[in-house]
């Protein structure tokens, strides 16, 4: 090889590097989204009696969600909007859902494990949760700061938030700022620009 080929091809791999290195440096940078804190740690029961904990997500960006399987009013459309998620993501081994009840004593394993397959739901990394009721209400309404209770006089019996908690891989609760520039902590799970929202959110943090 003459000198001028040479040059010629390391001019061509010199310009490939200064074009491909901050593709490769933005793929890993870190989004815009703020970072809240730390997800309460959690160890529960999946709907195939095995211990899931939030250590179990690490690695992984993935959704929370309070639900019970009888709900009569929010949980209908929730569970529409998680399976819009799971379509998204589906076989992405990076994303998860966590479907916490409010309804332990009624929302056995195996009854959770019939309503996800009523739901259809096929991705790997979705576990509805189940464990002790007093446990999941701390968790729900001190640990996450989402509502949870029993009322019953509401349909049902009990009351819960429509609101989803994005984690990322490190374990951390993130979310989008408003037009105001503020956080708003949770998405919307009943309306459809929250959960566009979090599916782009999503996306983000999967490539962080």
């Amino acid at each position: 090889m003459n000198n001028k080929s040479y040059i010629g091809i390391s001019f061509i791999v010199l310009i490939f590097g200064i074009w491909a290195v901050p593709k490769i440096v933005a793929k890993f940078q870190k989004s815009d989204l703020v970072e809240i804190g730390p997800v309460p740690a959690f160890e529960l029961t999946n709907q195939n009696e095995k211990k899931i904990s939030d250590k179990d997500y690490l690695g992984k960006v993935y959704v929370v969600e309070f639900f019970f399987s009888t709900c009569p009013t929010i949980c209908p459309k929730m569970n529409e909007s998680m399976l819009q998620l799971q379509e998204e993501y589906y076989g992405n081994p990076k994303f998860g859902i966590a479907s916490i009840t409010i309804d332990p004593a009624k929302d056995t394993p195996q009854v959770l494990k019939e309503h996800a397959a009523e739901l259809g739901v096929k991705h790997y990394n979705w576990h509805f949760l189940t464990g002790d009721k007093e446990y999941i209400y701390n968790l729900a309404n001190k640990g996450f700061n989402l509502y949870a209770g029993q009322n019953n006089k509401a349909a049902g019996g009990f009351e819960h938030s429509g609101l989803f908690a994005l984690v990322d891989k490190k374990g951390n609760i993130r979310c989008r700022r408003d037009s105001q520039g503020n956080p708003i902590l949770y998405y919307d799970g009943l309306e459809a620009e929250g959960v566009q929202a979090i599916k782009e959110d999503i996306k983000k943090l999967l490539e962080e």
